[in-house]
């Protein structure tokens, strides 16, 4: 099946001076902990620790205002934080200060469950995690962002930051999910509109924010849909209800993270771009 057109991929900013905020280089160090006297870190040096900058470039940073610090723009040097607590942004991008917190994208298989175990030994994405963290004393507790049935396959978020993840989950935020569908053709020409204008289901109506044609082969169709809805089985039920039942389903993305060419059954740490696009889609 072919993949998504288009899109925004993950990457930096073309602004003329900008740091990197996040960067996708490692971090040199850990972040810092909370000095002896427990007054905290100073700003610059939890900046370079975070990989957005040298501590240098980091202090030119703050007294351009460029950094905010739970919501406040911060100009002063010698301002002490709490890595553990504090939310930092550079250029209105959120930095990553905890080195115990975890962003993965796996590539779910058809035929996998998306829960942690299964008492009747099923394949799970839990299996791939305690894999993943097979050298942890403790396997994380991580929560999934976005469910797939057994017999779909693409794109899971998986975290141990609880409040992104029911930020990303919850609808209010609109967070959108991108879908590649194989279905039965022809495709009625009106399809989109009707998808877009909204179909009626058994739990209520839902609408698409973007429907396209991508491929047709012989005589069944793959399809791009987009929606923000997270109910069960949602894109199988909707195209069903307009006569195109789908035979193969694969989430490509999931705000302005893809799915790109990463390996079925595989996980991957998102890169600090993509966290901070996830974090900003969702007001964090």
């Amino acid at each position: 099946m072919s993949e998504a057109r288009g899109g925004r991929k993950g990457g930096g900013s073309s602004r003329r001076g900008a740091a990197r905020p996040p960067s996708a280089r490692p971090r040199p160090d850990s972040i810092p902990e909370l000095d002896d006297d427990g007054d905290g870190v100073r700003l610059q040096k939890v900046l370079a620790a975070a990989g957005v900058a040298s501590r240098r470039k980091a202090e030119e940073l703050i007294r351009a205002g460029r950094v905010k610090v739970d919501g406040v723009t911060v100009r002063e040097m010698g301002v002490r934080i709490d890595p553990a607590n504090a939310v930092v942004h550079v250029d209105g991008d959120r930095v990553v200060l905890r080195d115990d917190q975890i962003y993965l994208a796996l590539n779910k298989m058809p035929g996998m469950l998306s829960t942690m175990s299964d008492d009747r030994g099923r394949p799970t994405i839990g299996d791939l995690v305690r894999q993943w963290a097979r050298d942890a004393d403790e396997p994380p507790r991580l929560f999934h962002v976005g469910r797939l049935d057994m017999d779909s396959e693409g794109l899971l978020l998986l975290t141990n930051d609880g409040e992104l993840a029911h930020r990303l989950t919850h609808p209010s935020y609109g967070v959108s999910k991108t879908y590649m569908a194989e279905i039965p053709g022809p495709v009625p020409r009106d399809l989109g509109r009707r998808l877009r204008a909204g179909i009626e289901l058994e739990d209520g109506p839902v609408k698409v924010d973007s429907f396209e044609v991508v491929d047709v082969l012989g005589g069944r169709a793959v399809v791009e849909v987009v929606l923000h809805e997270g109910r069960k089985h949602i894109v199988r039920r909707l195209l069903a209800e307009v006569g195109h039942p789908v035979s193969r389903l694969v989430r490509t993305r999931i705000g302005d993270v893809q799915l790109g060419h990463q390996r079925p059954g595989t996980l991957r740490r998102l890169n600090p771009v993509e966290i901070s696009l996830l974090y900003k889609s969702v007001g964090l």
